[in-house]
C-alpha cells in the first residue's frame, strides 16, 4: 500500500468520525427526551398496575363474600330439599302437595266455579273420593286424581351412583304403572252419568313423569288402554282452559237462547197491542158513525121542528082580569086554599107554591 492510499484512507475514516460525532452530538438531546418520557410513561404503567391490583384486591374480597353467601344459600336449599324430600315420603303429605299443585291448575285455568275438590264429592257412599271432579258441558264430569307414588323417585335423587340411580328409576316406572292400574279398576265414570270413560292422573311435576318415561317409554301408551290419561301442569292446564272454553260458548249459547225467548215474548205482546190498537179504531169508527148518525137526526128531526117555534104566532095579552071576591067570604076562601096547599105540600115536596 503506496503513501497515497494511506492518506486517503485516513481521510475517509476522518469523514467518517466527524459524521458519525456530528449525528451523535445532534442525537443524544432527543435520546434524554425519549428516556424521559419513558420514565413519564413507566411511572403511569406503574400507577395503572397499582389501580388494577387495588381491584383484583376488592373483587376478590367481593368473589369471598359471594362465595360465602352461595354456599350458604346452597346448604338452605340442600336442607329445604332435604326436608321436602322426607315429607313426600308421607302419603298425606305428598297427597295434599298434589292437591296444592291441582288447584293452582284449575285457578290458572280460570275453572274454579266449574270444579268440585275432594272434600265436596262422594262417589259410593264414600268409598272412592276422587280429588276433583271437572264439571262439563252438558252435565257430563271428568275425574283428577292426583295421588302419584314418588318413593323411588326420591330415592333416584338422593343417590350419587348410577346403576343405582337407573334401578330406583325403573322402581318409580314401575310404580307409577301400578297405580295407573288400580286407578283404571275404580273406574269412576260409571258413578258420573254421561261422563267419558277416562280418568286424568295429575303428575304435580313435568320432571316425575320424565323420569318414569326414561325408564319405561311406554308407559303413556299402557295408561290410554286403562282409560287413564297422564296429565302434567303444562297439559292439564291446556285441558281445563279447553273445558272452560267451551263453557264460554254454552254462555253465549244461553244468552243467544234468552234474546230469542224475550224476542218471542215482545213480538207476541206487540201482537195483542196491534190486536187492541185495531179494535179502539173500529170502536172509534164506529163512534164517530153514532155521532154522525146523531148529528143528522138533530138537524133533520129536531131542529126542523125548532124552527117551527118562531113561525108559530104571539099570542096576545089579556085585557081583562076577573075581579075577586071580597069580604069575609073572600077570606074564608083564601084560608081554605092555603090549608089544602100545605097539606099538599106534606105529601109530595115536589109541589111548589
Amino acid at each position: 500500500m503506496d503513501i497515497l492510499t494511506l492518506f486517503l484512507t485516513l481521510l475517509v475514516g476522518l469523514a467518517i468520525g466527524a459524521v458519525v460525532g456530528l449525528l451523535w452530538a445532534r442525537s443524544r438531546p432527543v435520546a434524554v427526551q425519549r428516556y424521559a418520557a419513558g420514565l413519564v410513561d413507566q411511572a403511569e404503567v406503574m400507577q395503572g398496575l397499582d389501580r388494577l391490583s387495588d381491584q383484583m384486591h376488592h373483587l376478590d374480597r367481593a368473589r369471598a363474600t359471594w362465595q360465602g353467601q352461595f354456599d350458604t344459600q346452597v346448604e338452605q336449599l340442600q336442607r329445604e330439599t332435604r326436608s321436602l324430600a322426607t315429607a313426600l315420603r308421607k302419603p298425606q303429605v305428598r297427597g295434599r302437595w298434589g292437591e296444592l299443585h291441582l288447584r293452582r291448575a284449575v285457578e290458572l285455568a280460570g275453572l274454579v266455579d266449574r270444579c268440585d275438590f275432594a272434600e265436596q264429592v262422594r262417589l259410593d257412599d264414600g268409598a272412592r273420593r276422587p280429588d276433583l271432579v271437572v264439571r262439563l258441558v252438558g252435565g257430563r264430569s271428568v275425574v283428577v286424581d292426583a295421588k302419584v307414588p314418588l318413593d323411588a323417585y326420591l330415592d333416584a335423587t338422593s343417590t350419587d351412583d348410577p346403576d343405582e340411580h337407573r334401578h330406583h328409576l325403573r322402581r318409580h316406572a314401575g310404580q307409577l304403572r301400578t297405580h295407573v292400574d288400580a286407578l283404571g279398576g275404580k273406574q269412576y265414570w260409571r258413578s258420573l252419568p254421561e261422563s267419558p270413560e277416562f280418568v286424568v292422573l295429575f303428575v304435580p311435576a313435568e320432571s316425575f313423569l320424565a323420569a318414569a318415561l326414561d325408564a319405561d317409554p311406554a308407559l303413556i301408551e299402557y295408561a290410554a288402554t286403562r282409560q287413564v290419561v297422564l296429565a302434567t301442569p303444562t297439559t292439564l292446564i291446556a285441558l281445563l282452559r279447553t273445558v272452560a272454553h267451551g263453557w264460554s260458548h254454552e254462555a253465549l249459547a244461553d244468552q243467544a237462547r234468552e234474546i230469542h225467548r224475550v224476542g218471542r215474548e215482545l213480538h207476541e205482546r206487540l201482537t195483542s197491542m196491534t190486536g187492541h190498537l185495531d179494535q179502539l179504531g173500529r170502536s172509534l169508527n164506529a163512534a164517530v158513525g153514532h155521532y154522525n148518525q146523531a148529528v143528522g137526526s138533530l138537524e133533520s128531526r129536531v131542529l126542523v121542528s125548532a124552527r117551527r117555534f118562531g113561525d108559530l104566532p104571539t099570542p096576545r095579552q089579556v085585557e081583562a082580569a076577573a075581579r075577586s071576591a071580597g069580604g069575609a067570604t073572600a077570606v074564608g076562601l083564601h084560608a081554605v086554599d092555603r090549608r089544602a096547599a100545605d097539606d099538599g105540600d106534606a105529601r109530595d115536596p115536589s109541589v111548589a107554591l
